[in-house]
């Protein structure tokens, strides 16, 4: 099973090897997708977790003991086909290649299941038809 969090670490935790804990303790595998860590800062991490659920239960609540905010990422980038022109400007700043255009009929093609929902696209969009849903 996968669940995508949002880890958010209090000045004094950002030392903990979280990632390296939930492998060895839990046999949860944590697939880092954005990051904002720094020390003596609140630090941040998107991460993709995957393992058997009663381990991902386990090391969700482990991570709440030590003081970490465990939160489900609920956000999904959302193209307003109506507004979109396929400029393809957001294919050019998409790190995972969600967005591309169709080599063909040169329209956009979104491929969610690649979406790390950086949101590097939003800006980059000049008819802003690109958003999230929250």
């Amino acid at each position: 099973m996968k669940k995508r969090v949002t880890l958010t670490f209090p000045k004094r935790s950002i030392q903990i090897p979280i990632t390296y804990r939930l492998a060895k303790d839990f046999n949860v595998a944590a697939n880092i997708i954005r990051a904002q860590v720094a020390p003596n800062q609140v630090g941040k991490l998107v991460v993709e977790l995957s393992g058997d659920i009663d381990e991902l239960e386990a090391a969700i609540e482990w991570m709440q003991t030590q003081n970490i905010g465990v939160s489900l990422v609920g956000r999904e980038i959302i193209i307003d086909e109506q507004s979109c022109v396929d400029c393809g400007l957001c294919t050019g700043v998409c790190p995972t290649d969600a967005l591309t255009l169709n080599p063909e009929t040169f329209y956009l093609t979104f491929t969610r299941s690649r979406c790390i929902v950086c949101e590097q696209c939003i800006p980059a969009c000049p008819l802003q038809a690109i958003s999230t849903n929250l």
